[in-house]
């Protein structure tokens, strides 16, 4: 790994993209402590977002690779010290996982950038977030207290908290690392062993966990990584009957075939998926901070985010006046390299999702009136670059108001009273988040429990406090990760009962002769 501390840049090709120094030749799984390649060889391409060009091969995992993962996190479990460490010893290794992220957070961020078209700024932040995930989770697992029940004088029940054994993770490839970290974090911290099956357009900024994990202390075997595709890596890990719990983050289509595939096992399952989140503005709302949060949650990220608020609902009276501010300020969205300090949109994370992304821009001219945005920026005539994207007087039953985009693409919609705008923020199949600006403090307060939403946020932008539960509604998801939510999934709680006085029994076959 090149030294963290120097500065972005160096490198480029023509055009101003900048290429990472020291990228590797090759990625590969991390297995029982070793990087290996698949067992049967077999690789595949990663793309650099900026040109379409490969720029590396990753081993491409099958069932024998995921078969080989599982049995040596299995091992880890039943015989290594990881799951029988004080919490304080395992804090300690996880505080150390922390600090090493921190320390490279300028390098992660590098890597995360040109990996997945990120601005560098925003992947900076995303790094510093994958420390905080390790930073919290240490310090809750020592914090953690379980419940006792006492019945004085005759009997105390008390809860007693055991890690359940292999972890199968799968994460997404927006934002992957702070991802990969929300998972990893909670899963280590409470004792559980763990196979992390990263996203194969997005494997970069993974294969550096190992080490890590090794720098930092965390036992061999404990952490083990298996890149590859979802249908061949991912559906082994599902169905693999000695890993018996999952937690997936993406797509509502294959959360449901996880949830299909996982069910004759019974696993745990931890499902965040797709959204289609709304703004709701009302006319009372401080305007320009309304505005400044519906840009910032739909085209940060490069607007590949679940929680994106991707639908805008404004009440008539200031409709035309925030359509105006909004398709202004839309236009004056940097789009730029990801590498550049300045960019705020950057390039989408693969061809086939910036075809996909297209798709609905032209599927939102027929739908809705294109106020800004609509096709490629200029000066970008290649790699994935879209104009950050308004339609205004979109209808609730157009294709753009319902489905996931996953893009820079915004739908705008008038309503006219509290419960028209409670119809259209309901009015779709998921239920991830919503963002809800309005001065009336009865209002915000009914209307946001109304909201059929896991979580809701009140004249603010979508801040995360870690102590929260975090998770979906409807088709965004199953369960929920967050504070001691996420403690309750990686663990099994067991009740232990204790008699104190004299035992109480029902007396059965003392009857003499009959």
């Amino acid at each position: 790994m090149s030294d963290p501390t120097s500065p972005i840049s160096d490198p480029t090709r023509p055009g101003g993209h900048h290429v990472p120094a020291d990228l590797p030749d090759r990625i590969q799984h991390y297995i029982d402590g070793q990087f290996v390649d698949s067992v049967d060889g077999a690789t595949f391409e990663v793309l650099d977002p900026v040109t379409n060009e490969t720029y590396v091969r990753a081993a491409a995992g099958k069932k024998a690779d995921i078969d080989l993962a599982v049995e040596a996190a299995q091992r880890a479990f039943r015989e290594g010290p990881w799951p029988r460490m004080l919490p304080r010893d395992r804090s300690r290794v996880l505080h150390r996982v922390a600090d090493l992220v921190e320390s490279q957070d300028r390098r992660l961020a590098e890597l995360e950038s040109f990996d997945s078209g990120l601005p560098i700024s925003q992947a900076l932040g995303q790094a510093r977030r994958a420390a905080e995930n390790f930073r919290f989770f240490a310090d809750l697992i020592v914090a953690q207290s379980d419940d006792t029940y006492k019945v004085p004088g005759r009997q105390i029940n008390y809860v007693n908290r055991k890690p359940i054994g292999v972890a199968g993770l799968i994460t997404p490839w927006n934002t992957p690392f702070m991802l990969e970290s929300w998972k990893l974090g909670p899963a280590l911290a409470t004792g559980n062993t763990v196979v992390l099956k990263p996203a194969e357009f997005t494997p970069l900024s993974a294969s550096l966990w190992a080490g890590i994990f090794e720098d930092a202390g965390l036992p061999q075997g404990v952490f083990n990584l298996v890149n590859g595709f979802g249908e061949d890596a991912g559906d082994a890990l599902v169905k693999h009957p000695d890993v018996p719990l999952i937690s997936f983050t993406g797509e509502s289509s294959t959360g449901s075939l996880i949830f299909a595939n996982a069910a004759p096992y019974l696993k745990g399952l931890s499902m965040e998926l797709g959204g289609k989140s709304p703004a709701i503005v009302f006319a009372d709302a401080d305007l320009e901070a309304a505005v400044d949060a519906t840009i910032f949650g739909v085209f940060s990220l490069n607007g590949e985010r679940c929680t994106a608020g991707s639908r805008i609902l404004v009440e008539r009276s200031i409709y035309d006046e925030f359509v105006e501010r909004y398709a202004e300020q839309a236009q004056r969205v940097r789009v730029g390299y990801p590498h550049e300090e300045s960019t705020e949109v950057g390039a989408l994370v693969h061809p086939e999702h910036y075809d996909k992304v297209m798709s609905y821009v032209e599927i939102g001219k027929t739908e809705g009136r294109l106020v800004a945005g609509g096709g490629r920026p200029d000066g970008f005539e290649s790699g994935n670059f879209i104009a950050p994207t308004v339609f205004a007087d979109v209808a609730p039953d157009a294709r753009i108001f319902q489905e996931e985009i996953f893009g820079p693409v915004v739908a705008i919609t008038p309503f006219d009273t509290d419960a028209e705008a409670l119809e259209l923020a309901n009015g779709v199949k998921y239920g991830l988040a919503a963002y809800l600006w309005t001065n009336d403090l009865r209002r915000a307060h009914n209307f946001s429990q109304a909201i059929e939403a896991g979580m809701v946020w009140l004249n603010s932008n979508n801040v995360r406090d870690l102590r929260t539960p975090f998770g979906g509604v409807k088709a965004s998801g199953l369960g929920h990760e967050g504070g001691y939510r996420s403690i309750d999934f990686y663990t099994d709680q067991q009740a232990v009962h204790i008699t104190l006085g004299t035992v109480h029994n029902p007396t059965f076959g003392k009857q003499q002769g009959r």
